[in-house]
């Protein structure tokens, strides 16, 4: 061990000002997820785990800390949508992240307009430069070393409909940058938004 490192077991305790689990595992794309009830109703919420697992097919997934709408939804339906978000809309998707009844619109509380599915029955954000369209493979509740279930379940879907703004295709790509997607970063307030790209070919040998 060394004095320019800060090591510690997360069982014993960080010994810092706030856990930094979240601001090392930094920056993370915004889970932000639509689906809908088994009686119509729509949901939509934030998730700060979240991540693309494999291509061909693309599947994606986002963890839930507690077994909420979303889990519930996803589980009675089979389906949802990964909206992304952007800095334009940062303020209206942190607006759905309240604590609201299960019967509460957050599309309507945000003031953002529902997109009908093509592939699910789940509205998308009109105004996200991207929307994934996602049927479930699995819900998985997850266990910690000891094998003890967890209050964390992991929803994985995938992708049977994308949805892109042509505003942002540029030359048969999608601009990214141009998207200006934000993402968690850090502590309970921190984002960011993309910064500066740059490129690197992976080696043939």
């Amino acid at each position: 061990m060394t004095d320019d490192v800060h090591f510690y077991h997360p069982d014993e305790g960080h010994r810092l000002r706030h856990d930094p689990f979240k601001a090392i595992v930094a920056p993370r794309v915004i889970g932000w997820i639509s689906s809908r009830d088994a009686d119509g109703r729509v949901n939509l919420a934030p998730y700060s785990f979240f991540g693309a697992f494999a291509t061909f097919p693309y599947i994606i997934g986002f963890s839930s800390e507690g077994q909420k709408d979303s889990i519930r939804n996803i589980e009675a339906t089979g389906e949802f949508v990964w909206n992304m978000t952007s800095r334009p809309l940062g303020e209206k998707m942190n607006r759905t992240s309240a604590p609201v009844a299960h019967d509460i619109d957050e599309f309507d509380l945000a003031g953002l307009t529902k997109a009908p599915g093509r592939s699910v029955d789940v509205p998308h954000v009109a105004e996200s430069p991207a929307a994934l369209e996602c049927r479930l493979l699995q819900v998985v509740r997850l266990k910690n070393l000891a094998g003890e279930p967890m209050d964390n379940w992991l929803a994985l879907g995938q992708v049977v409909g994308v949805h892109i703004r042509k505003e942002f295709l540029k030359d048969g790509l999608f601009d990214t940058a141009a998207a200006r997607p934000i993402m968690r970063a850090g502590y309970r307030g921190d984002y960011a938004e993309l910064g500066e790209m740059f490129e690197m070919i992976r080696p043939t040998a």
